[in-house]
């Protein structure tokens, strides 16, 4: 039975009757580009296979029903979207698309949620989850669904997260999950939210991306998130630029840790468009230093690393990957791994070696393809 199944069984066990339709939308795992998109940066993102799905319908009496396997059910209305009782916890990310859409005509929905993403692992399941949500609510009430649709849709589950939920992520998940392409990476640039796609087929060259989740779940409602885009905002102030893609020096910042913040932000977009090129021209294996250099901008300029993906990273790279490095908002999550197909058993067990020896939580392993964008699945 697939996720989208599980949604639909989900919604019939809880609600009674059928959905008016089920929808998806993917994970996703950033190759290069970290804690660059609220700075106006680039980011390479690839769509993944896991999904969240939402089984939607429409009510008349103004009431919003959701549910979500292994977690507590929420309901609430449609005034108090913009009320002081909002709702909290998982069912925050669908009920802020609809405070943030606020779709004309709508008069409640019940939603029941089914996922295959990991929670808390750094790939993004609530961007899928608020992209699910996002194109349903579109397609159900006539809202724009083309590729400048879709781009206001992430938008719009920007300002779910932001504003909503208080988490003070970027735009890049959400862009992602409703934009991306199977077989392709996503050049975004998040000044102006357009996008490339790039080809992106590493078996093709004899390797493969490995995700590896640490187990160790990350929150970026916890304050860490946020104190680095506050002194990424700051460096960019001080050096007198709207954004620090605007910043051809960091030489005017004479704070230490301003300066090794805004050093991660600039060299970071600098590999992002080194990847691209890479991929224009067919060069995946360039991608392997890349990584390796962006894992040490974040362990050591941006600080958001630890143990548990430090020690991974460091166990691919003994067990003969070509780079390594976290991926999403660090404190916890995961970590990506190019490597060469005949040498992922041996990565895998390193990997695992080491966390044992540490006595941190076994790590989980996945393949990640790039996968298509936010879509209807029944």
């Amino acid at each position: 039975m697939t996720v989208c199944d599980d949604a639909a069984r989900a919604f019939t066990e809880s609600f009674g009757g059928e959905p008016d339709g089920v929808w998806c939308a993917p994970g996703r795992v950033n190759l290069i580009g970290e804690h660059v998109d609220y700075a106006g940066g680039l980011c390479l993102p690839i769509a993944l296979e896991q999904i969240t799905a939402a089984a939607v319908r429409r009510r008349s009496d103004g009431r919003v029903r959701m549910v979500s396997a292994g977690f507590d059910r929420a309901e609430t209305d449609l005034p108090s979207l913009r009320g002081r009782s909002r709702v909290r916890g998982w069912a925050a990310y669908a009920a802020g698309v609809l405070y943030a859409l606020d779709p004309p005509g709508c008069t409640g929905l019940d939603i029941a949620v089914s996922s295959n993403v990991p929670v808390g692992s750094g790939l993004s399941s609530s961007a899928a989850l608020e992209a699910a949500v996002a194109l349903a609510t579109a397609e159900l009430y006539g809202l724009p669904t083309d590729d400048a649709g879709r781009d206001r849709l992430a938008a719009a589950c920007v300002i779910a997260e932001n504003e909503y939920v208080g988490a003070p992520t970027g735009g890049m998940d959400q862009q992602i999950a409703l934009r991306g392409r199977a077989g392709h990476a996503l050049l975004l640039d998040c000044a102006d939210g357009s996008v490339e796609h790039l080809p992106f087929d590493p078996a093709s060259h004899g390797l493969t991306l490995l995700v590896v989740d640490t187990r160790t779940a990350h929150r970026l409602v916890d304050g860490q998130y946020g104190e680095r885009r506050r002194a990424v905002e700051d460096a960019a102030r001080e050096l007198g630029v709207a954004t620090l893609r605007d910043a051809s020096s960091i030489d005017g910042l004479d704070d230490p840790v301003l300066r090794r913040r805004a050093r991660h932000v600039v060299t970071e977009i600098d590999r992002v468009c080194l990847a691209a090129d890479a991929l224009r021209t067919g060069r995946i294996h360039d991608l392997g230093t890349l990584l390796d250099a962006s894992h040490r901008s974040l362990r050591d300029d941006f600080e958001v690393s630890c143990l548990e993906l430090d020690t991974a990273v460091a166990a691919a790279h003994d067990a003969g990957a070509a780079g390594a490095r976290m991926v999403g908002g660090g404190f916890g999550g995961s970590a990506i791994v190019l490597c060469d197909l005949d040498r992922v058993d041996a990565i895998e067990a390193a990997v695992t070696d080491a966390a044992a020896r540490r006595a941190l939580p076994a790590p989980g392993f996945l393949r990640a393809a790039p996968a298509g964008a936010a879509r209807r699945c029944r």
